[in-house]
């Protein structure tokens, strides 16, 4: 069997092909039409890619291979195709004269050479990028639990809608959303790695929003990997702070794991940012342009994350392999052990 493939028992397609196409437009356009008009965010259009050397793509965990070509007209200067949008997204905030309340969101879309393929990771990633203008007194805990409630309403919202036209779609969301701290979590199961953790809390409440992700814990290792240059979660490791970020998680009931859907969370400001940098040893980012710009206080401050479009289609769709729902390339070896497995990728 291909590597890390995961086939489950039983496994039948409720929608046809056909069908499939139809209700991943109807769960984009319900999902950000709800996510705008919830969190007061503005559409705009984002780049596939920017300049390299500026500090604006996103390190992810700082190991991953960027999609990378020279351009002619700039005397060959090296261009990157995105990551994510993190940090293009507050530039954008400050660009366009977004005020405190609002915000902007956008199609991201981004290629990732060293994904390893499974059912939920391809080479092709994409997902909405949102980005909210907060004031001082909103840079808490409190606030982004309050966002990501606003969240998780829209993600009901959008499951009622399916299941209105797909009554096989029976709607399987929790009412709510529970939180739980990345450090609380290695408290109830210190035997388990951090993904194992993920999947006991989840199977058990159904949705789960694990907060501070980045910062050590008390085993002295982080719960996941994070960027230092845009979430805040150098908080983590002071005593009696929550965190300021985190990943909503749901429980998958087809292949049987926690499935994240979203990373988010408030930004670092010019005080976090540098002790950040200094935690990860990535002090010479300083000289990036974008983060001179957030030094020197000229960003406003954020809360924003990413929502994989993909995954949300497999979750409401029910659907096995991420390849169902986009195109994308595959190894032989899994194309055709799916295909013996009544599992179709596009």
């Amino acid at each position: 069997m291909a590597k890390n493939l995961i086939i489950p028992d039983d496994y039948k397609n409720l929608l046809n092909v056909h069908e499939t196409e139809q209700a991943i437009k109807l769960i984009k356009d319900t999902f950000q039409d709800n996510l705008s008009s919830s969190l007061r965010l503005r559409r705009v259009t984002a780049p596939l890619f920017v300049l390299k050397g500026t500090g604006i793509n996103d390190d992810l965990n700082g190991v991953e291979r960027k999609v990378t070509f020279p351009i002619k007209d700039l005397n060959e200067a090296d261009a990157e195709v995105v990551n994510s949008l993190a940090k293009w997204k507050r530039m954008a905030l400050a660009e366009y004269d977004i005020p405190q309340g609002y915000g902007l969101y956008t199609d991201m879309n981004a290629i990732r050479p060293d994904e390893e393929l499974d059912n939920i990771h391809s080479l092709y990633v994409d997902q909405w990028d949102w980005e909210l203008n907060i004031s001082p007194q909103q840079r808490n805990l409190a606030f982004l639990k309050s966002i990501v409630e606003e969240l998780y309403e829209v993600l009901k919202r959008t499951e009622f809608v399916i299941y209105e036209h797909y009554p096989e779609l029976t709607p399987i969301l929790p009412d709510s959303i529970k939180f739980i701290h990345s450090e609380d979590l290695l408290a109830d199961y210190p035997d388990l790695s951090p993904k194992e953790r993920e999947a006991a809390v989840v199977k058990e409440h159904g949705a789960v929003f694990v907060i501070g992700i980045g910062g050590k814990l008390a085993n002295a290792e982080p719960h996941d990997g994070r960027a230092p240059d845009y979430d805040d979660w150098s908080t983590t490791t002071t005593p009696g702070h929550k965190g300021l970020n985190g990943d909503i998680l749901l429980w998958n009931p087809i292949l049987k794991i926690a499935f994240e859907i979203s990373s988010m969370g408030i930004r670092v400001d010019r005080e976090a940012l540098l002790e950040q940098l200094n935690i990860s040893g990535a002090e010479e980012r300083k000289a990036y342009m974008f983060h001179k710009k957030l030094l020197n206080e000229d960003l406003p401050l954020s809360l924003g994350g990413g929502i994989g479009q993909s995954r949300l289609c497999m979750y409401f769709l029910r659907k096995a392999h991420i390849g169902e729902i986009q195109t994308s390339i595959w190894t032989e070896e899994m194309i055709n052990t799916c295909k013996q497995k009544g599992i179709f990728l596009l």
